[in-house]
């Protein structure tokens, strides 16, 4: 009869039960979240728990019996370094099991077991839900015309500082007649209009 022997077996003996417990305390210190079964979490739950209370306490004797649990000096200088200060004013609960649900292969209950500081997944998943969401939904503002100082809509060809292509129906100013006038050739010029017989040779005879 197993009188007041707390804990669950998991379907393993005593040391693989034990670095199974190391190895899930080590890599929730590590990554501060594990998913896992529900089983196995409030198995370890407690035991990492006592991890962080050693972190927190910061002497050699800690030091010690963590690395004597974890066997990882990596593990503990992070415990040590990094966890036993964050939650040096919480006295206790630095964990929480989180439901994700059913496994697909076998049906077992899934948690994921996270230090308390860490955001929550279903949270975190909907503001970026969210954001995206919004981004998607905000109108398009039109560019703004430019406006001179008489207010009057400049042209996207003026704006951008580029001149007008002139076209057929486009007048020509009467300098710029003139002088292409002025440049063309003296042999293009119309020839001037004979003058009839009998014009500009005198006076007509006299009639006797």
């Amino acid at each position: 009869m197993r009188h007041q022997r707390s804990g669950k077996k998991l379907g393993r003996d005593s040391a693989h039960r034990k670095a199974l417990y190391a190895n899930l305390t080590g890599a929730l210190i590590e990554h501060c979240r594990i998913k896992t079964t529900v089983t196995k979490a409030k198995a370890v739950k407690p035991i990492a728990e006592q991890m962080i209370t050693l972190g927190r306490r910061g002497d050699m004797h800690a030091r010690r019996q963590a690395v004597a649990f974890l066997g990882s000096k990596d593990i503990v200088h992070k415990l040590f370094a990094e966890l036993g200060p964050r939650y040096a004013e919480r006295p206790g609960g630095y964990s929480r099991i989180v439901l994700l649900g059913p496994r697909p292969g076998d049906s077992a209950e899934m948690v994921y077991l996270e230090l308390v500081d860490t955001p929550l997944v279903f949270k975190s998943r909907m503001q970026e839900e969210g954001g995206e969401a919004e981004a998607a939904a905000a109108p398009v503002e039109p560019e703004a015309a430019e406006v001179d100082e008489t207010g009057t809509e400049v042209p996207e060809a003026e704006s951008e500082g580029e001149e007008p292509e002139t076209g057929a129906g486009t007048a020509v100013p009467e300098a710029e007649a003139s002088a292409v006038e002025a440049e063309a050739p003296a042999d293009e010029a119309e020839p001037a209009p004979e003058a009839e017989e009998g014009e500009g040779e005198g006076p007509p005879p006299a009639k006797s």
